[in-house]
């Protein structure tokens, strides 16, 4: 079996030599490339408990940037390894270079626009940090990422990443708009908006929000009366049960490349609301409505949707949603063919 070295930036937690992480997909994705690959996990190590167990035989965690590339010194001596190093940060851009001087050209996993994630970050420097991390990666490796707009004209491969299986996409239930209740799943954090979106349904009446995603802890970030907090949900038939408790979906991010969320309210067949700065993850996809950053046109759009709902869902019927085993396969195919 050929052998795979995946560097990731993701903070993952040790317990009892069991390993987690909060992001679903980098859980998924080692689990699933060590069905057809050797893996090797190389990650950050964090001290706050996370939700997700990764279940890869050899997963090593550190917790200085010298450890890292110690970790990664240790495995590149192996000459039929690849690499694969998930998204451009500081750890995986230095691990890029360290590769390059052992003659290694990575393949870089590109999962979401780096220059609007560094903006809402770092401000205004963010971007330029960015674009010198990009400008050198995009030469030294192979680009893989999920939206062609990202790859900023270089060249690279295209994948659609889903976590979709086939419980996602049964038994859906249709939705009750006696009340509106609005639901988001993701993380809390400033990137993601949500703060933003608390704020603008702070004085809409009969409207209710779910936020699922809160790490241990973090629940007292948000203290509204019209808000409830969950921690991350780690199954995924409580998670479903989430999507069918609601019925609009919303996505209120800064910066998003191929949001997994999204295509989760899809399959479930509830319409999602997105703000003008991602609107470009609409793609083809129906049942996806933009709205403005502001209250009264949030509300407009939320009225249409209720006002529509049977049509709307009529036209999500057409949606052709990527599942999980189309998208391990497409990246399978992408390492194997790339050297």
């Amino acid at each position: 079996m050929k052998k795979l070295v995946i560097i990731s930036n993701e903070s993952t937690f040790e317990n009892d030599g069991k390993y987690f992480c909060d992001n679903l997909d980098m859980k998924s994705t080692p689990e699933e490339l060590s069905k057809h690959y050797e893996v090797n996990l190389i990650a950050r190590k964090s001290k706050k408990v996370r939700s997700h167990e990764i279940k890869v035989k050899n997963i090593k965690i550190c917790n200085s940037f010298f450890t890292f590339l110690f970790q990664i010194l240790r495995l590149v001596k192996d000459g039929d390894s690849k690499f694969l190093l998930i998204s451009i940060t500081p750890y995986t851009f230095f691990a890029c270079i360290f590769l390059r001087f052992f003659r290694k050209k990575p393949i870089v996993y590109l999962r979401s626009d780096g220059y609007g994630e560094y903006k809402v970050i770092l401000g205004f420097i963010g971007p330029i940090i960015y674009h010198i991390m990009f400008s050198i990666v995009s030469k030294i490796s192979h680009l893989i990422s999920c939206r062609d707009y990202i790859l900023k004209g270089k060249k690279g491969s295209l994948v659609y990443p889903s976590q979709l299986n086939s419980s996602w996409l049964s038994n859906i239930k249709t939705s009750n708009f006696k009340d509106i209740k609005l639901l988001y799943v993701g993380r809390i954090r400033k990137e993601k908006g949500i703060f933003s979106l608390v704020k603008l349904i702070e004085s809409l009446q009969k409207i209710s929000l779910t936020i699922v995603g809160a790490e241990k802890n973090s629940k007292e970030a948000i203290n509204q009366n019209n808000v409830n907090i969950y921690e991350i949900e780690s199954k995924t038939q409580n998670l479903i049960k989430y999507y069918d408790d609601h019925n609009i979906f919303i996505l209120p991010s800064f910066t998003e490349g191929y949001p997994m969320s999204l295509l989760e309210a899809l399959a479930r067949m509830r319409p999602v609301i997105v703000f003008e700065e991602i609107k470009h993850v609409i793609g083809d996809k129906k049942g996806i409505f933009v709205s403005k950053r502001n209250s009264n046109n949030l509300l407009e759009t939320i009225n249409y949707i209720q006002g529509n709902i049977l049509e709307i869902q009529e036209e999500m019927k057409k949606n052709d949603l990527p599942t999980k085993k189309d998208f391990i396969k497409q990246m399978s195919n992408l390492i194997f063919k790339l050297n």
